[in-house]
Parts: structure tokens; C-alpha cells; sequence
């Protein structure tokens, strides 16, 4: 019983790292739409937020849009499960509309 609980907290914390990357690319996609600079400006805006390190932006631009990917590596480290659990590659990608600064 207490294993199972244990890995259900590991997807837990995997699922919640999932999230926060969702949000990242969101935001990074947001700011590299208005920018002249899109690649630093999508890099600093994922590593605004969220507090997960280390962040991996790519950026492509396209005639009238510009795509994100955020990646990380959420570490599965729980107590017990966590050596049973390869490490979970996280990615997530969003295309906003280019809006010229």
C-alpha cells in the first residue's frame, strides 16, 4: 500500500511539472509574437515562469507565426519508486501570430 501511494505521488509531481511547462511555453510564445529578438525573448520569458531548471527554448519563426517548444527532464526521485522510474522527458509546444514591435 505504501508503494502505491508513493508512486502515485511520483506521477503526481510529474503531472504538476507538466503543468508549470504548459505555462512556460504559453508565456514564451506570448512574448516571442511581439518581439524583434524572439529567441531570447521566449527564453526569458519561460524561465520567468517557472521555476524548473534547466529549460530548453526553441524557437521557429515562420512568415506570420513563431513556434515554442519548451523541454525538461522531470526527475523521478520519490522514495522507494523513484530509482523504479526512468527520468520523464517533458515537452510542449504552442504557434502564436507574429505581431511586428
Amino acid at each position: 500500500m505504501v508503494v502505491f501511494l508513493l508512486g502515485l505521488l511520483q506521477v503526481a509531481l510529474v503531472a504538476r511539472d507538466q503543468l508549470a511547462i504548459e505555462l512556460a511555453v504559453r508565456e514564451a510564445a506570448r512574448a516571442a509574437s511581439v518581439s524583434a529578438n524572439p529567441s531570447g525573448a521566449a527564453s526569458s520569458a519561460a524561465n520567468r515562469a517557472t521555476s524548473l531548471r534547466p529549460l530548453t527554448v526553441d524557437v521557429s519563426v515562420a512568415a506570420s507565426t513563431v513556434t515554442v517548444t519548451v523541454r525538461h527532464r522531470s526527475v523521478t526521485d520519490v522514495a522507494l519508486v523513484g530509482r523504479f522510474i526512468e527520468d520523464v522527458q517533458l515537452r510542449s509546444s504552442a504557434t502564436m501570430a507574429l505581431e511586428p514591435p
